[in-house]
Order: C-alpha cells, then sequence, then structure tokens
C-alpha cells in the first residue's frame, strides 16, 4: 500500500523525553531511603521497570537495596498507613 493511500496518516507528534528517574550522581544504596522509597507504591510494592523508566541493571539495584532496607527496617515490608487511618476516623466516637 502506498504511504499517500493511508487512510490514518502517522501524525507528527513531537513528545519530550522524560528525565531520567536516577541521576548519574545519585548511588543506589538502602542507606539512601528517600531515593529507594519513590520506586515502591503505595501499598509497599516494587514498582515495574516500565513504570520507572529503569535500565535492568538499575532496577536490580533498586530492588537489591529495597530488601536490604526493609531487612534491616529503615523501610516497611507492607504500607498499612490508609487502613490505620480509616480505622482511627471510625472509632473517632468514643
Amino acid at each position: 500500500m502506498d504511504k499517500s493511500k493511508r487512510l490514518f496518516p502517522k501524525s507528527k507528534r513531537s513528545f519530550r523525553r522524560r528525565l531520567p528517574p536516577i541521576q548519574s550522581g545519585d548511588r543506589i544504596d538502602y542507606r539512601n531511603v528517600s531515593l529507594i522509597s519513590r520506586f515502591i507504591s503505595e501499598q509497599g510494592k516494587i514498582v515495574s521497570r516500565r513504570v520507572n523508566r529503569l535500565s535492568l541493571k538499575q532496577q536490580r539495584l533498586i530492588t537489591i537495596a529495597i530488601k536490604q532496607a526493609r531487612i534491616l527496617s529503615l523501610l516497611p515490608f507492607v504500607n498499612n498507613e490508609k487502613q490505620f487511618e480509616k480505622k482511627r476516623v471510625g472509632h473517632s466516637n468514643y
């Protein structure tokens, strides 16, 4: 099929390249809790590589760092803050 006869011509949208989530100066380490916590979902799960936009090597290092931080109790295994807030609000009548 000829390019001129296409039903839906390709749009020439320009897209802005997203900045990498980890800068070159950032060290991926279990002690860097502020960096690691960006890659954990609200439920406490490690966010996938597609969502993070990390390279394979960076994702592996992040995963290892998160697991080490959890074992050393720098990060929680499960994030239950919302459940506790709901319970507190519900029992405020007493």
